[in-house]
């Protein structure tokens, strides 16, 4: 990035930085320097310890249970090297990649000093998750699940070449893949389903010189991932998921490879923190404290990849940890949808712990609780997750796919509540559950999780909106992350969410990709769910900061008689502004216009869309400068939909009103 922008984030990072914090990251700067110097590294990696426990965490898979044809040929095409990584569905990374290079820019990354490498800067590194993506290594997974599978020395060799060839390119503490303890941890799970599917300590993979070899140089960079981590943990404000997957990472590491002295303490090290973050990063009604629905999976995954093999290697965890899991997976089925939809809040990465699961149509969501409904015996969840797919049956083997049967057909207790005051989200419902299903989520919790917020969007008071199973109002997603500023700015921005902008402002400050300074504090005010009606009511401070501040008040009533939804908005200020209230429509809906407002068509649900008060209605479609009217619904992806701006010129105290008819569902 140009030196002036280094030179603003800098000091907008540091701004959000307690003293404790700035010493503590001088004192991470100065150890970097002497490691680059040899200081406080792995010299030499002790020899391991013949493997007498632990390392099989992961049940067997019996063939039978998995169509092991679409497993084959994924790994064959892995092997060939081409895999989709993000929005490149075909990317030609060849046979033995180069791992240093970015897919997308075609760009290498250095191999200097991994610590010292600005990842940041494209110009050096191109656009860094494309690159660290393959590097996770949730490829070499499937051609293990092959090999499993099938028995075919075929994939082993290609197993064989694709280690060999990563550890000579990316050699300890070198280069972009020796920067994060995060890509670290999520490679070692990675790595750690590929040794027990191959085979363990006596797989074939390891037979003869070659083999004893490769066996030899992967156990030391297991052991030097290791080390890394235990001495690079993500802390202060910088301790969100990161340190929920490192620790993960290093736990299951220790757990997988018990061949060296130090991992009794690493492990205990890994195990401390997972109990202690897995609370603290998430509030006790179950919404992680990051306010983005993609990193509640991420986080998700690790903790329950950490409870699995902990478990099955007798480690234990307290009841606490397997509350906030439980918790968690309440509060995924109680946003989604009744077709399966969940609201896009907050940031998304596409980012995995692992795949493992090769089916047409595979949810990382409801995967996710069709485990937890085997795991905490759940007729409710398994209701939700409908089916029990791959992902979980390579987990948790073939009795659970039994006794997820068994709970699928147990007639489920009432679903999950509406109500999750703690992390600021509020449902209001009619039919939930069913196919006539009113459901729309008001948004009132914090920006996100620590002093920088990072992965948190401008959002306050703004609501989704689902009929029938069929998206109505939507977030629009996140789109970009390192790269193209103009775009991560928008879709983070209050101008890409379903609430009110001010005088076109965002209610809070950004200070850069993943850094928000002055941040709006949402507070509800009444929540009345009932019979005939829902009610919520809530304000946020975030135009507090004008000259002459501005308090946004928002009342959502559902009116389940009418099927009508009145949203009323009060800008409480003494001068003029600029009232924008947004309404973002799915890409799948066809919009009209009509008096006051628009019809909107998504199938057979049609909604009215109206204000008497709009003002200025101006639709906008993919357009781009300045952005408006896009969904993104996967990384580096973006698809033009309808975005329904209100435009109004206030002064003093003002009430707004828009209502949203359900005509037909």
């Amino acid at each position: 990035m140009p030196q002036a922008n280094k030179i603003r984030w800098l000091w907008n990072r540091l701004s959000v930085m307690s003293g404790a914090e700035v010493l503590f990251r001088a004192r991470r700067t100065a150890q970097a320097r002497l490691e680059a110097m040899g200081v406080g590294v792995v010299r030499q990696v002790p020899p391991p310890a013949a493997p007498t426990r632990g390392g099989d965490w992961l049940p067997r898979p019996q063939a039978d249970a998995f169509a092991a044809d679409g497993y084959a040929a994924a790994a064959r095409r892995i092997l060939a090297g081409h895999w989709p990584v993000f929005a490149l569905d075909d990317a030609d990374l060849g046979p033995l990649p180069n791992w240093n290079r970015d897919p997308r820019t075609g760009r290498t990354a250095p191999l200097v000093f991994g610590k010292t490498l600005d990842y940041r800067d494209p110009s050096k590194v191109g656009d860094i998750k494309y690159l660290w993506e393959p590097n996770r290594h949730l490829q070499l997974v499937t051609v293990a699940q092959a090999y499993a599978l099938t028995g075919d020395g075929f994939f082993l060799t290609g197993l064989a070449g694709q280690l060999d060839s990563w550890l000579r390119q990316c050699p300890y503490l070198m280069g972009p893949n020796w920067t994060s303890s995060l890509e670290l941890g999520i490679r070692l799970i990675n790595w750690a389903l590929v040794w027990q599917l191959a085979g363990g300590w006596s797989s074939p993979l390891f037979a003869g010189p070659a083999g004893e070899d490769l066996r030899r140089r992967w156990l030391e960079s297991i052991f030097q991932h290791a080390h890394f981590i235990q001495g690079h943990f993500s802390r202060h404000s910088s301790a969100n998921n990161h340190l929920i997957g490192e620790a993960t990472g290093l736990f299951i590491a220790t757990i997988t490879w018990p061949f060296w002295d130090r991992c009794r303490q690493w492990q205990a090290l890994a195990h401390g923190i997972l109990v202690e973050e897995a609370v603290r990063q998430n509030w006790p009604d179950g919404v992680n404290k990051e306010q983005a629905v993609s990193y509640q999976q991420f986080v998700l995954d690790f903790l329950v990849l950490a409870l699995l093999a902990g478990t099955a290697c007798g480690v234990t965890f307290p009841p606490a940890y397997r509350a906030i899991i439980e918790r968690m997976l309440e509060y995924l089925a109680a946003i989604m949808d009744v077709a399966g939809h969940l609201p896009m809040l907050g940031d998304a990465d596409d980012g995995y712990a692992v795949r493992l699961s090769q089916e047409a149509g595979f949810c990382p969501y409801r995967s996710l609780l069709a485990t937890g409904a085997v795991l905490f015996d759940r007729p409710d969840l398994a209701a939700r997750a409908r089916i029990f797919d791959d992902k979980s049956r390579w987990l948790l083997g073939a009795k659970a796919a039994a006794r997820f049967r068994t709970l699928a057909s147990t007639p489920a207790p009432a679903g999950p509540g509406r109500t999750f005051a703690s992390g600021g989200y509020y449902l209001l419902g009619l039919d939930l559950g069913t196919g006539q299903e009113v459901r729309c989520l008001v948004d009132c919790g914090p920006l996100g999780y620590l002093s920088i917020a990072a992965h948190g969007h401008a959002d306050a008071l703004a609501l989704c909106l689902s009929v029938a199973g069929r998206e109505i109002l939507v977030d629009p997603g996140t789109f970009a992350y390192h790269t193209q500023k103009a775009w991560r700015n928008y879709f983070r921005g209050t101008g890409a969410h379903n609430t009110v902008r001010i005088d076109g402002l965002d209610q809070s400050e950004i200070g850069g990709s993943f850094l928000w300074l002055r941040k709006a504090r949402a507070t509800c005010e009444v929540w009345q769910p009932g019979d005939d009606a829902d009610l919520f009511a809530g304000n946020h401070d975030g135009y507090q900061r004008l000259a002459d501040p501005v308090l946004h008040r928002r009342q959502v009533v559902l009116d389940k008689k009418a099927r009508e939804i009145v949203v009323t908005d009060t800008l409480e200020c003494r001068g003029q502004h600029i009232v924008e209230r947004f309404w973002h429509l799915a890409e799948g809906c066809e919009v009209s216009r009509d008096d006051g407002g628009v019809l909107v068509q998504n199938g057979p649900v049609r909604v009215a869309l109206a204000a008497s008060d709009a003002g200025e209605l101006i639709l906008r479609r993919g357009e781009e400068k300045p952005p408006c009217g896009w969904v993104s619904r996967s990384f580096d992806r973006k698809v033009p939909s309808t975005a329904l701006g209100m435009l109004n010129s206030v002064i003093g105290t003002t009430t707004l009103v828009t209502r949203l008819r359900i005509l037909s569902w």
